[in-house]
């Protein structure tokens, strides 16, 4: 009796094992919004759990370095910018590209029409907004290739205002351009009553200096960690799943996003328009990283003048291991 007791107990534990989902902890870049609805989609719709995978999302924000919480030991993978994601490459925290949801850049300056400025050689002599901690790089290295000084608005330079997360400085005046994306401060400045006619946009993606956004990054020893390569096909392939859904029902993705958005900050109208902006960027992708928009990033990047973003060319810094796998 004993004996039988003993093999039963086996049996379940092994089959409680068996049913045992691998634990993965993604850090977005920024909060709970339709930017990221690929993997709110994947994890509502049960594409994580069909890949035996529990996966957690946390939300970015103001305050939080997404690859910082990597380096903790605080998540697995993130979300990041590939300037942001070489920067630190080179300081020396290992992070490696393993896929590329987004195939196109939604970056752009957002200006007053009326400030004279009808091309980038008439940005000299004007105040721009940028962000920072490291959404900078793209901006310094387009103002480097023009030959445009960022110590000062004069003949040969602009002035840099440090931009914070809203739109204020172009509404009030304090700024002649600033940082916008495609998909979501433009429409701030829209919604804030703003006729499209009295701006002028200049994307990056236009002006060939476009450098590739929210791919997905892990530390590049855990790749040699045992199981963890198989975790990431298996996130990869259906956050993949998750992303094309999204792009064929953008609405409803949308509405998914609100779901999760525990701060109640966002709203319907908005988080729609945005995942319909989201769905251009990241069509054309199946989530491999194509070898030649990353030789155009580091290209923009290395071409800093003598403040480089990075200084020479990395190694090692992406992969298709996890793609070819998860894809194939």
């Amino acid at each position: 009796m004993g004996k039988y007791l003993v093999t039963a107990a086996a049996l379940a534990f092994g089959a409680s094992a068996a049913q045992a989902a691998d634990d993965i902890t993604l850090q977005l870049k920024w909060v709970t919004q339709a930017q990221f609805a690929g993997y709110y989609v994947a994890l509502q719709r049960g594409y994580y759990e069909e890949e035996d995978l529990n996966v957690t999302i946390k939300p970015g924000g103001p305050d939080i370095a997404p690859p910082q919480v990597v380096a903790g030991g605080g998540a697995d993978v993130l979300v990041e910018w590939m300037p942001a994601a070489l920067a630190a490459r080179e300081k020396g925290l290992p992070l490696v590209n393993i896929a590329q949801p987004f195939k196109s850049s939604g970056m752009q300056l957002t200006c007053w029409k009326d400030s004279g400025i009808a091309s980038p050689e008439d940005f000299a002599g004007k105040t721009l907004g940028v962000w920072f901690f490291g959404n900078e790089f793209p901006f310094m290295s387009w103002m480097s290739q023009l030959g445009i000084e960022t110590d000062g608005a004069d003949d040969n330079g602009v002035a840099v205002l440090k931009q914070g997360f809203n739109v204020d400085p172009l509404l009030q005046r304090q700024a002649d351009c600033i940082s916008t994306m495609t998909y979501n401060e433009y429409w701030q400045v829209i919604d804030a009553g703003v006729s499209p006619d009295d701006l002028i946009t200049f994307k990056y993606e236009d002006q060939g200096v476009a450098t590739l956004e929210d791919g997905l990054y892990v530390l590049e020893d855990r790749l040699e960690e045992d199981g963890f390569a198989d975790k990431m096909t298996r996130f990869v392939r259906a956050s993949m799943k998750g992303w094309k859904w999204a792009e064929e029902n953008p609405e409803i993705a949308a509405m998914i996003v609100l779901d999760y958005d525990e701060t109640g900050a966002q709203t319907e109208q908005h988080q729609v328009r945005m995942m319909g902006e989201i769905a251009k960027l990241t069509a054309g992708s199946d989530g491999a990283l194509d070898p030649a928009d990353y030789e155009r990033t580091v290209a923009s990047l290395l071409s800093g003048g003598s403040d480089p973003v990075i200084t020479k060319a990395p190694e090692g810094a992406w992969t298709h291991a996890i793609t070819d796998a998860a894809l194939n």
